[in-house]
């Protein structure tokens, strides 16, 4: 049995469901843990019930190889039940098995298992997952490490220098077990960049201009947190003599997306939250393989990686993000969940009077009393509160899990 750290985050959000009738289906990027919680899981359950029969069915193995279709892995399970006992089956990348759906909808309806699974594509779910198995399935989203987890997969206590390691080399869990030595980081991380990019983009999306893919991801790394639009990088790509329809190009960006490497941040009203079809910004899931792609300057691309965690931030804490637009300002985040909602405004330091009135003051014209924050590095101003408006320092923003409680 492997070791391994704790993720209360997310094993908490999966214990109520366990011995459900429904699918649990644990997403994210290829990397990022999805299978330790499969392991912790399969400890939760044991403990609750010694006698459980797990299956368990790792498709990143050689031992699995066999395990090709909906019939191979159906013939499996079933002869590996155990009659008068619970039984409980756990796939893991569970996409590499064609028409794996089929299989596991029959499980579901003979009560045959408690089925859990996890894979590294989204159009598992729009596609595969939704169609076959609408209202029978519940997704987990798992992400990378989170500062509070970062620093207690490294070792680490809450500084300013482990802030700096976090924004430096971002949160794939693997990297406990490598020193903390920069080189021997970002070669680790650039292989799994390319693991990322062959397995999960170009293989699975059927993608043919592979060069083209990896330019794309170099100017997404190069425009992290700025307004995109496929249209404008086609006519940039023409001034550069390259000619690339606009479809192909939201095409290669939607499986980036579909691979959880990226995430697109649409732009909202914050009024009525309305959705604008046009302009949207992209954020990379880990700051660290970002960094390996193109690395960031410190000092001057620190709003930049700022707001990359400040976003990742949120989406693990369960917001749904967007980027606001009051007027004709623009709300650097807009984070929404159930009835509630915030406001974030991110900026590295507050040298000055116009600072603060362009940080605080777009926040200051939003009517309503949602919680609204300006998200800093800075020492605070007028004692963290600015006309009711807080100022919260990034590393206190990153440690508090309620983020209405800040």
């Amino acid at each position: 049995m492997k070791n391994y750290i704790p993720r209360p985050l997310y094993l908490n959000r999966i214990e109520p469901f366990i011995d459900k009738a429904l699918i649990k289906v644990i997403t994210g990027q290829r990397r990022i843990g999805k299978s330790y919680m499969l392991l912790q899981l399969a400890d939760v359950i044991r403990k609750r019930n010694p006698d459980a029969n797990l299956i368990y069915i790792d498709k990143e193995q050689l031992a699995f190889g066999n395990l090709k279709s909906e019939i191979e892995l159906y013939q499996y399970v079933i002869g590996h039940l155990k009659q008068g006992r619970s039984n409980y089956l756990f796939v893991d990348e569970v996409q590499e098995i064609s028409n794996f759906q089929l299989a596991l909808r029959s499980l579901l309806n003979e009560d045959a298992c408690d089925i859990y699974c996890t894979g590294s594509n989204a159009r598992m779910l729009s596609g595969e997952l939704s169609t076959h198995l609408a209202g029978r399935y519940v997704e987990i989203h798992v992400h990378s490490l989170g500062y509070g987890e970062f620093l207690v997969f490294n070792g680490l206590n809450d500084s300013q220098e482990s802030l700096r390691s976090y924004l430096l080399f971002g949160g794939m869990p693997y990297l406990h077990h490598l020193t903390m030595d920069e080189n021997v980081i970002f070669e680790y991380l650039r292989n799994v960049y390319s693991t990322i990019l062959l397995k999960d983009v170009v293989s699975r999306e059927n993608i043919r201009n592979v060069q083209f893919l990896e330019n794309l991801v170099v100017y997404l790394a190069d425009n992290t947190g700025a307004l995109f639009s496929a249209q404008n990088i086609s006519k940039y790509l023409k001034s550069q003599h390259i000619n690339m329809p606009t479809q192909t190009i939201l095409n290669y960006l939607k499986a980036l997306c579909n691979s959880f490497f990226v995430y697109k941040v649409q732009r909202v009203d914050t009024q009525g939250l309305k959705i604008f079809e046009i302009g949207e910004k992209y954020y990379f899931e880990d700051l660290g393989l970002h960094n390996a792609i193109r690395h960031l300057d410190y000092r001057r691309d620190i709003n930049k990686q700022m707001e990359n965690i400040v976003c990742m931030d949120l989406m693990r804490a369960g917001y749904q993000v967007y980027v606001g637009r009051n007027g004709v300002k623009e709300i650097d985040f807009v984070g929404v969940k159930g009835c509630h909602r915030l406001y974030i405004q991110v900026a590295y330091l507050l040298p000055d009077e116009q600072t603060v009135n362009r940080e605080f003051g777009n926040l200051l014209e939003i009517p309503d009393n949602y919680p609204k924050y300006v998200v800093t590095m800075d020492e605070m101003q007028n004692g963290g509160n600015y006309q009711g408006i807080k100022q919260v320092h990034l590393r206190d923003f990153l440690l508090t899990e309620d983020k209405e409680k800040l």
